[in-house]
């Protein structure tokens, strides 16, 4: 069963690859294999409006070629990126932040003596596996630690953030002049995390433990999906994916993609060509970004993008 680390690290919060811990040495890897993506992207028009709608993933490795083709014949006709959130400039204040809202009230217990002892013993091996100091996440949040836990395995295995489509398309945006625009804030994101209640926050952490011994091939399958455009594909890993933690689901998907559908639906009402990037997940499934604008009389149409 696919757990949730996966899913939030490369499909969701782009915000969440800031926490991301420097990946061990590696022995110097082989050549990248091309894989010559074709992602999915849908396009919502009315008579002087076109928002094109792309999932990305926040990490990948070398070699993926997706930027071509229809997607990047939709990104030259439109006059602005927007993503989920805009990295900030300054990412040390961004790592204060994070720290801040992630750190535990004073008279909080200790973060392991929280779990029970099965979990405990299960998310102390995880960290030591991974590569992190578990001590040092005693006065945090059980959501801070499960981010943390999400993210390291995918750089350990070669994944980068340096390499995630939204990096690439910023880089285009800037060199083509276009406005760069977000859906949200880096605090709003942090807010997901920190408004769920202890319970919620305790499973978050338990299902990303839970999660990391199929990492790697969960990832892979992701990211496979996702190359070949297969939003059904991704639907059903994601539907799996976050049967252990509903309140988490309806606040990371249902809520956003509703209010993503009402911004869309408000754009429509601006002349221009935008083009929209959010985590594929986003877009697949029934609480999909598509089917909400369903629900608001709003059509989307997939778009032809192989070259």
């Amino acid at each position: 069963m696919t757990r949730p680390s996966q899913f939030l690290a490369a499909l969701l919060l782009p915000f969440s690859l800031l926490v991301s811990s420097p990946a061990p040495a590696r022995e110097p890897a082989a050549a990248p294999v091309t894989v010559k993506a074709d992602p999915a992207l849908w396009v919502v028009k009315d008579k002087d409006t076109t928002i094109y709608l792309f999932g990305t993933v926040h990490v990948l490795k070398p070699g993926y070629e997706w930027f071509t083709g229809g997607v990047k014949k939709a990104f030259d006709a439109s006059d602005e990126l927007v993503l989920e959130v805009i990295e900030p400039e300054d990412q040390a204040a961004m790592g204060r932040e994070m720290g801040a809202i992630g750190v535990a009230p004073a008279d909080s217990p200790a973060l392991s003596t929280r779990l029970t002892e099965e979990a405990r013993r299960k998310y102390i091996a995880a960290m030591e596996q991974t590569g992190l100091p578990w001590q040092a996440f005693e006065r945090f949040k059980p959501w801070m630690a499960g981010m943390v836990l999400s993210v390291a395995p995918l750089t350990n295995l070669g994944y980068d953030p340096k390499l995630g489509v939204e990096k690439v398309l910023s880089a285009a945006a800037k060199a083509n002049g276009k406005t760069i625009g977000a859906l949200e804030t880096v605090s709003q994101q942090l807010g997901f995390f920190n408004g769920l209640d202890d319970g919620q926050q305790i499973a978050f952490l338990n299902a990303t433990v839970d999660g990391l011994p199929e990492a790697e091939s969960q990832f892979a399958s992701l990211m496979a999906n996702w190359a070949a455009g297969d939003p059904d594909a991704l639907a059903k890993e994601m539907n799996e994916s976050l049967e252990a933690t509903p309140v988490l689901a309806k606040v990371l998907i249902e809520d956003r993609n509703a209010n993503w559908a009402q911004w869309i639906d408000k754009r429509l009402e601006t002349p221009g060509t935008v083009f929209v990037a959010v985590g594929a997940g986003h877009l697949a499934g029934a609480p999909s970004v598509q089917q909400k604008l369903k629900a608001l009389g709003i059509h989307a149409k997939r778009v032809k993008t192989q070259r």
